[in-house]
């Protein structure tokens, strides 16, 4: 059957899972201080029914897929599910993104399950300040994952940071610098107000234009080449052991070249981030749907895959929908 094309031509090769809506952190901008109201255990996909989907959806031209939650190591036997789709062939890339906390003492498992890469989400080098963004967590457990993500071999290790103005802007300089004596792959995102409404504030906005004025003081950023850079442009200091990279959802969008789709923890699929508009694929895949029925939910969430994202209207909370 043919691929996955939407109706802007956008071929769609590429697959975000969240396999948990449940996180051991509460970061100001992901989520309410209290939580949010926990999915039932029978309302999260199986892991041998996200294998089922990911197995179709290789036939239909997804060949990269990128595990996330929620904070996916809280997931029990989330290691079984890396090996599952590790195994499955056409499956060109398989990665990860976590907040760190408990990948010291995943990252040998994960490696030898299959897993190839690692996106470490991390908004601060100071440990205080950490605090007051994650309101729970160590910023010592993180720093201990990074460090043995790199000894077994996770690579690209990528460092996810969400700049915000007035709260961690002032750490750019501290985080590229990271990239010059170890193979890190500091990625600064630019904050979208959008979401758990206690926090979106447009105010928070930080653009890359100033980031890049900013790193200046370190020298030339040269353009570089990184595997699975997705929608950042990367670049490098000369000499560095690592890269840096401008992820620009607000100032520069790269919705044209968007080739994605997100499955959630209760199995719905998201043809966009910003959108409100889930396909369940869960419910008809209990009742006996199989391939073909499948291929036509994949194809309506397409329909709905808008040419590019707006933040208007929005009310999805980012823990959910696998950011």
């Amino acid at each position: 059957m043919k691929g996955l094309i939407d109706r802007y031509n956008r071929k769609i090769t590429y697959l975000r899972i969240s396999v948990t809506d449940r996180c051991n952190l509460r970061c100001i901008y992901c989520m309410p201080l209290g939580g949010i109201k926990p999915l039932r255990h029978e309302d999260i996909l199986k892991f041998e029914e996200i294998e089922e989907i990911v197995r179709y959806s290789i036939d239909w031209g997804v060949d990269k897929v990128r595990i996330t939650g929620g904070e996916p190591l809280v997931r029990k036997g989330v290691v079984y599910l890396v090996e599952m789709l590790a195994h499955l062939k056409g499956i060109e890339d398989l990665s990860m993104t976590t907040n760190g906390i408990l990948l010291k003492g995943y990252a040998k498992d994960l490696k030898n399950a299959g897993l190839q890469r690692i996106n470490i989400s991390l908004d601060s080098l100071d440990a205080n300040k950490f605090h007051r963004i994650a309101k729970a967590g160590r910023l010592s457990l993180v720093l201990d994952g990074i460090e043995e993500a790199l000894k077994r071999g996770l690579e690209p290790v990528k460092i996810n940071v969400v700049v915000m103005k007035g709260i961690n802007d002032d750490e750019v300089l501290d985080f590229a610098k990271m990239s010059r004596d170890r193979p890190l792959h500091i990625r600064f995102i630019e904050y979208m107000p959008f979401g758990y409404k206690g926090f979106a504030k447009e105010d928070r906005f930080f653009p890359t234009s100033q980031i890049e004025e900013r790193l200046r003081e370190l020298g030339e950023l040269i353009p570089a080449e990184v595997r699975g850079a997705g929608p950042a442009k990367s670049f490098k200091f000369k000499k560095s052991l690592g890269t840096i990279g401008f992820i620009t959802p607000m100032s520069e969008h790269f919705c044209a070249t968007c080739n994605r789709l997100r499955l959630t923890a209760d199995g719905k699929l998201y043809p966009c981030l910003f959108s409100d508009y889930g396909v369940d694929i869960k419910t008809p895949l209990r009742t006996g749907a199989g391939y073909r029925e499948i291929k036509e939910l994949f194809e309506e969430a397409l329909k709905n895959k808008p040419e590019k994202h707006s933040l208007k209207g929005n009310n999805q909370v980012m823990s959910k929908i696998g950011g």
